[in-house]
């Protein structure tokens, strides 16, 4: 059976990391933000109807957390209308829809790793927009996996890991908040797990309805926890090893060497920025590891592939 799959957001993390591992499961349409606007319903009713996927991946989202307290309703366009939409069409189509959230959905007031039903209290317009696509979803009855993630990274786009580097390359020291707690996830092993649970899934349903318990809200993080400053420290740490020629460090550090020689940990009060974080937001992968076998590498030793692999 040759499945077609739709996939949003084509040149995201996550998207870029997908793309070639879906090919795996079926025909693959990808669409970026050239191809389709996810701020007009309309045009994503039209591009559904004219693929007929067999599964929508929804890759694309707003993701400018502290820009989103002032473009909140471009987030919420984004966010929650265009999976409001997906959903609905999805569910005409007969199509699984696997969309991907957020541990912003979280206020960080717990100290232990949250689970799926944790009741959701976010803290500003990107985590509640993000709540409001994954309420529409449940809402639409469309057989759906809801994907949260978090401190999402990658060797490409806009992220922490990037930062680092460039800042790296610019300044000796670097501040850097140790007051806020998570789990690094690179967006290669989201890519890799989505894999291996749509491959069980799809292989369980042919000629047959999907299981209900293979369905639903899903943590997908790295295992382990970390602060921003132990997650900047690593990646100097790994910084020393990589290899000086290769393309996406050469692009990071715009072909700069290291400079910097301290890192100092800083509490979040002395780094002001627009929109509030969760003080803590690992989350627990234990139902993904129950219901699919899937486990994530721990984020320390995912940091050191990245920078080890071509």
């Amino acid at each position: 059976m040759n499945r077609k799959i739709m996939l949003l957001g084509k040149a995201g993390q996550i998207g870029g990391d997908l793309c070639p591992l879906l090919q795996r499961l079926g025909t693959v349409a990808s669409f970026g933000r050239a191809e389709l606007n996810l701020e007009k319903p309309e045009a994503i009713r039209q591009a559904i109807r004219a693929v007929q996927p067999d599964v929508i991946v929804n890759a694309a989202a707003y993701t400018a957390v502290d820009k989103a307290e002032s473009e909140e309703s471009l987030a919420r366009a984004i966010n929650a209308r265009a999976p409001a939409t997906i959903a609905q069409e999805a569910k005409q189509t007969g199509a699984l829809l696997v969309h991907y959230s957020t541990d912003y959905v979280f206020d960080g007031a717990k100290r232990s790793p949250y689970l799926e039903d944790d009741p959701p209290n976010p803290l500003g317009v990107y985590g509640r927009t993000k709540l409001e696509g994954e309420l529409a979803i449940r809402e639409s009855g469309v057989s759906h996996l809801i994907l949260r993630t978090a401190w999402v990274y990658a060797r490409d786009g806009r992220n922490f890991l990037r930062t680092i580097l460039r800042l790296g390359a610019e300044k000796d020291e670097l501040k850097v908040v140790s007051d806020q707690i998570g789990a690094p996830t690179w967006s290669h092993e989201i890519a890799a797990a989505t894999l291996a649970v749509l491959s069980q899934i799809l292989r369980g349903s042919a000629g047959t309805a999907l299981r209900p318990h293979h369905l639903g809200t899903f943590h997908v993080t790295a295992a382990g926890q970390a602060s921003w400053f132990d997650f900047a420290r690593a990646i100097l740490e790994e910084a020393k090893g990589v290899s000086q020629n290769a393309s996406w460090y050469l692009s990071a550090t715009s072909g700069r060497p290291l400079l910097a020689r301290r890192l100092v940990p800083i509490s979040t009060s002395e780094y002001p920025v627009q929109a509030a974080r969760p003080a803590y937001s690992v989350l627990s992968n234990a139902r993904l590891a129950e219901t699919f076998g899937v486990r994530l590498p721990d984020w320390r030793i995912s940091l050191q592939d990245l920078f080890s692999t071509e």
